[in-house]
């Protein structure tokens, strides 16, 4: 599929197939994370993956109150979840760009995930407090997002549907709306 294919056919999944995802995707997988550009090429991306149903399960379990409504990532066969060393921050013009960076990263592995046929959930929706203490994880990092991994499911759950609707995930503004040209001056 060419880029702009792959671009507008991204879309985020909810239910996913049990198969596990083959070592060499996963690893190229986290490759494209790891060749990102970011500030000053400081590179601040720190992934944790989680791999096996018990083991996410009992991560979303400790994601907080908010987390409960991405319970449905037990259902992947793996979870990425995106960090960022704040050591490695760039501040520019009171600008930090761990965010952006890490963000930049971890959209290179989703897209190079839909790319080989597996799906993805981009999440916020999560206790970064809970999380940090469950993970165990150094205080210079912070948690970005963080996404299940795996293949489709073919049908949709009432849940995931309800998700989707709520989020309303398909909905895009036009062009028109999120760009504004400055023209060049006429000589």
């Amino acid at each position: 599929m060419d880029l702009k294919g792959l671009i507008a056919s991204r879309h985020s999944v909810r239910n996913f197939l049990p198969d596990p995802i083959p070592d060499a995707i996963l690893n190229e997988i986290l490759e494209a994370g790891r060749l990102a550009p970011s500030a000053q090429n400081k590179q601040p991306w720190r992934y944790i993956v989680v791999l096996g149903a018990d083991r996410i399960k009992k991560l979303a379990l400790n994601c907080g109150l908010i987390g409960l409504s991405n319970y449905f990532i037990r259902s992947a066969p793996c979870l990425i979840i995106a960090c960022a060393d704040t050591r490695k921050n760039v501040r520019i013009n009171k600008q930090d760009y761990y965010l952006v960076d890490t963000a930049i990263s971890f959209q290179q592995m989703v897209l190079t995930a839909w790319n080989h046929g597996l799906g993805t959930c981009w999440l916020a929706a999560f206790s970064e407090k809970k999380l940090r203490s469950y993970l165990k994880l150094p205080a210079s990092w912070r948690i970005v997002a963080m996404s299940p991994f795996g293949y489709p499911a073919e049908s949709k759950s009432l849940y995931a549907k309800a998700l989707s609707s709520f989020a309303g995930s398909a909905d895009r503004l036009p062009l028109r709306e999120i760009v504004t040209y400055l023209n060049k001056e006429k000589s």
